[in-house]
């Protein structure tokens, strides 16, 4: 028998709808990620994100491009939000990150956010991916509520940039099932001047301890697609700005050996990248092996790998297609 996802208990108990009515409640000073802007979303105000307290639906679709775990033979049922936390000058979704007059268009209600949860379950997706979820985590909760309530019955995936909210994923503690957060920069220099963003590091690892106090370091699998746990990625970026070293050694020392790391080699300078040399180009072979040098430095033996070739697989293009922007 298929074991079922943690939030039908929540559902069944009456948690799940309380969660949902807290979290929706922070949007009145919205400290929904670690900028804590504090303004109104309910009432028309704006903080770094650029979005209001309705979800901001930019694509969805059947995804194969996660770790295969996750992507499995018949996909990712992937939900890709509009607007972002950070600012990174090399994101590779710029057309839906950065773009928020744009995307503002895409502004769904919560039924309707609900829905699509629904029509990927219809489309036979392993799992629902909230991809890019952070500056929305306090209005999916409603939704996710809402698709529940109406059979929903997929395990989720909190798939983030890992600039999160200690406090926000509380709230999601037996709500996601699979966390998936990028662990960008060792670095806080870095972090500032390629993100636009302060003390990434530091929040970023209290974000990751508080997913990894809530499923732990082992991956539950129905059949040969997890359904429950931890997976952090890693995107090694030129010239060491990701500070690999640094990241490794807090998830080695500072949460377990046995956490699985999807060490990514997919950088190519697009967005903004152009205007500093030093990240305006691909990442190298011999960078590519300190990586994969520094995982047995610090036993970290689980995880993913990518081709050093893999860039190019992995690029979306979202301006001329929103059904298929990967071209699956």
């Amino acid at each position: 028998m298929k074991s079922l996802p943690s939030y039908i208990k929540l559902l069944q108990n009456g948690e799940l709808k309380r969660r949902a009515e807290l979290a929706y409640s922070n949007l009145q000073s919205c400290t929904s990620c670690p900028r804590n802007c504090k303004v109104d979303r309910k009432n028309g105000e704006y903080g770094i994100c650029a979005s209001g307290h309705l979800p901001i639906v930019s694509s969805f679709t059947p995804h194969f491009g996660e770790e295969p775990v996750l992507s499995g033979t018949r996909g990712a049922g992937n939900i890709f939000f509009g607007n972002c936390n950070l600012k990174c000058v090399y994101c590779q979704n710029f057309d839906i990150s950065q773009n928020p007059k744009t995307e503002l268009k895409n502004e769904v209600s919560h039924e309707r956010l609900a829905e699509i949860m629904l029509e990927l379950q219809n489309r036979d997706c392993h799992n629902i991916g909230l991809v890019s979820p952070t500056h929305f985590s306090a209005t999916i909760l409603k939704s996710i509520y809402l698709a529940a309530e109406m059979g929903l019955s997929l395990p989720i995936i909190y798939n983030t940039n890992g600039y999160d909210s200690v406090e926000m994923l509380r709230l999601y503690d037996g709500v996601a099932d699979i966390y998936l957060p990028d662990f960008k920069y060792g670095n806080d220099e870095y972090a500032k001047k390629y993100s636009m963003v302060d003390n990434y590091f530091e929040r970023t690892k209290a974000a990751i301890k508080e997913m990894f106090r809530q499923v732990g370091d082992e991956l539950v699998y129905d059949e040969d697609v997890v359904v429950r746990g931890l997976i952090v990625r890693h995107l090694i970026l030129p010239n060491d700005l990701s500070e690999t070293e640094k990241v490794f050694k807090f998830i080695a020392e500072e949460l377990s050996t046995n956490v699985h790391v999807s060490l990514m080699s997919q950088y190519y300078p697009t967005n903004k990248a152009y205007k500093d040399i030093l990240i305006d180009r691909s990442i190298r072979e011999s960078e590519y092996e300190k990586a994969l040098q520094l995982l047995d430095k610090y036993g970290l033996q689980n995880g993913f790998t990518q081709e050093l070739e893999s860039a190019e697989n992995y690029r979306p293009y979202f301006i001329e297609d929103r059904v298929n922007p990967f071209g699956n």
